[in-house]
Order: structure tokens, then C-alpha cells, then sequence
């Protein structure tokens, strides 16, 4: 096996190779690189002897505030097959080598593995990680618990007819009402971001910046879009979505308060779920929901929302990390729960 390290302007083979592979994911391109400005971003190439691409590493490298240390953070990564222990290890091999220009005292990964792969978890562990505790809702940097719809093939009418009773009404609500959607680009990025502050505000978010979204748009060009609701002329609900190899995501979604009752988040979904199909997509990922399912839970309305599509509940691997320099690390977790304390 034998590696490479790519810049993030020089990255083309490593994006299309995320492209094309089932386990690609859009946050594993340089692409994600260029959205994520306040990161560093190196690549990681494998290739076996052959000289053919089995496997490749995005990597963002964040600064410690205050002290000499770097963290490397590969969301999604890496990307190969999941029983590819040589090709994981050479990958892992490589980043923590590069690692060393920037004094990296630890490598997270996250990758979109089911939580049952115990092969994946073998090799992982037998590679220096560790499994964080399993976390119950949306504490990981990633989402552990996702809904994701299963196209495989399918048509319009077939994914349509899966969806919950309810869920086909709000939908014909929508039209009915003549709601309409748009497809824009970062144009519209700052209307989204008004309906995201409103969004925000209301459910408890973090607010992103709308420059933010516009470089999700800008950086992924026609794989990134963002749908808008109109009713009356006015914007009232929104979302982005990317799509990349065979997957669509949901991305960000936001709506006003107000002309909520003609159900334009239903038929933005819809929507979203139509460009999946005609692209060919395998996959729907709706992303996050709750890690518990119980009525009694706050989020509960978030998970029937999304599974109400005809998806399935996926729970994920989770976070594992290398560390790289213990010392270090525990220099930054003091210094951590110190600035937590002053907060």
C-alpha cells in the first residue's frame, strides 16, 4: 500500500473517489474543506499495487486556543471498504504522520458504520481508538442516530406510497394551498439565514452565519441546493440539501412562525426526496434524531416527523479517537473544563 498527501486545492482523484464509492460521504471532500474556512484540511490517497485507489482520509485540523496543539477531526472518514483493515491502517498511518507538522495530539473519526459492524469496531480498536461512551442524542459532533429512506430503485409513486397516511396529506395540503418551491443558490442565502434566525430562536439552535450557507452552496456548486417555500409571494420555510455519489442529505432546514398550517416543510421534503430519485440516489438521509424513542421525549417530534417518510432508524458507530500524545491531551481537557468554568 502506498500513500499520498493532497492539498486541498489539489484533490481532485480524492473527491471523486468519495463520489464513487458506496461509503463516500460529502463531508469527506475538500470540498467540505473549503466550507469549513476556520479549519485546516489536508487528504490522504491509498492505493494498492496496482496503483488503484482503495482508499482516502479528508482530515480538518483545528488550533487549541492558547496552547501549541493542533486536533485532527475526519468527519465521515474514512472512506473504504468497511472490512479493509490494510487500507484503513495505511490511512491512519499517513494522517498521523502529517499530523506531526501541526502537533496533533489526537485524531476523532466518525464514520456513518452501523453500531452492530463488529468488524469495523475490531479493526478500528486494533488501530489505536477508542469508542466514546454511547451518547443518547445530539452530543457528537456528527449525528449518531439518523433517518434515512432507502430508495434502491424505486419510483415516485412506489416511495410516495411508503410514506405515513398523514404525512401524503400534508403534502396535498401544500398544493392545495399552492405553495411553491424554489430552487436557489447563495443568492437566497441570506433570506434562508432570516428564516433559520427565526427558526432558531424558537426551537433552541445554534445560529450559523448566512455566509456559512452561502459557502455550502458556493463550494458544491450543482451538488448543493436550496429549496424554498413560497406562499403568496412570501418565503416561508427553507432547506439544503447535498447531494453526493449515491446519497442526497438533508442538511438545514427553517421556517417561519407564521403560514404554518399549509405544511410547507412536508412538501419541501418531498421535494428533496424527488432529486434523490431522479438522480438515482440509493439513499434519503434525513440525518439527526433523538438516540431515544419515547413520546416523553422533547425530540420526539423531530424523529416522527422524519421517519414518517418511509425511512428507517440508524444508529451509528459514534465517535472514536486516537490519541496521539496522551500528555497533551490531557492538557487541553484541563484547559477545557477551565474555560467551561469561567463561562
Amino acid at each position: 500500500m502506498k500513500t499520498q498527501i493532497v492539498d486541498i486545492n489539489n484533490a481532485a482523484e480524492l473527491d471523486s473517489f468519495t463520489a464513487a464509492h458506496p461509503n463516500g460521504h460529502f463531508l469527506q471532500t475538500s470540498l467540505w474543506g473549503k466550507v469549513k474556512n476556520d479549519w485546516k484540511w489536508f487528504g490522504v490517497i491509498c492505493r494498492n499495487d496496482s496503483g488503484e485507489i482503495t482508499g482516502t482520509l479528508g482530515v480538518l485540523l483545528r488550533k487549541i486556543s492558547g496552547l501549541p496543539y493542533h486536533m485532527m477531526y475526519a468527519p465521515r472518514g474514512p472512506v473504504c471498504d468497511f472490512d479493509d483493515g490494510e487500507t484503513f491502517a495505511a490511512l491512519i498511518a499517513a494522517a498521523k504522520e502529517e499530523g506531526k507538522k501541526y502537533n496533533a495530539y489526537e485524531l476523532k473519526i466518525d464514520k456513518d458504520v452501523p453500531a452492530d459492524n463488529e468488524e469495523y469496531k475490531s479493526i478500528a480498536v486494533s488501530n489505536g481508538f477508542r469508542l466514546k461512551e454511547r451518547t443518547i442524542n445530539f452530543e457528537d459532533f456528527q449525528c449518531r442516530y439518523v433517518i434515512r429512506i432507502h430508495i434502491n430503485g424505486r419510483s415516485e409513486d412506489e416511495v410516495f406510497a411508503s410514506f405515513h397516511s398523514d404525512h401524503r396529506r400534508k403534502i396535498r395540503i401544500a398544493l392545495k394551498n399552492n405553495v411553491e418551491i424554489k430552487i436557489h443558490g447563495s443568492e437566497k442565502a441570506d433570506v434562508f439565514y432570516s428564516l433559520m434566525k427565526e427558526t432558531c430562536e424558537r426551537d433552541g439552535f445554534e445560529l450559523r452565519s448566512a455566509a456559512y450557507f452561502a459557502r455550502i452552496l458556493d463550494c458544491f456548486g450543482d451538488k448543493a441546493r436550496l429549496y424554498m417555500a413560497y406562499h403568496d409571494g412570501k418565503p416561508i420555510a427553507g432547506a439544503i440539501s447535498v447531494l453526493w455519489g449515491d446519497k442526497v442529505w438533508y442538511f438545514y432546514g427553517a421556517s417561519s412562525n407564521s403560514d404554518r398550517k399549509v405544511m410547507p416543510n412536508y412538501l419541501l421534503q418531498w421535494e428533496m426526496i424527488k432529486w434523490a430519485i431522479d438522480s438515482g440516489c440509493r439513499i434519503y438521509d434525513f440525518r439527526g434524531v433523538a438516540g431515544v424513542i419515547d413520546e416523553s421525549n422533547p425530540l420526539f417530534g423531530l424523529y416522527r416527523f422524519k421517519h414518517r417518510f418511509g425511512g428507517d432508524y440508524v444508529e451509528f458507530m459514534g465517535e472514536m479517537d486516537l490519541i496521539i500524545k496522551p500528555a497533551a491531551a490531557k492538557i487541553v481537557a484541563a484547559s477545557q473544563q477551565i474555560i467551561k468554568k469561567l463561562r
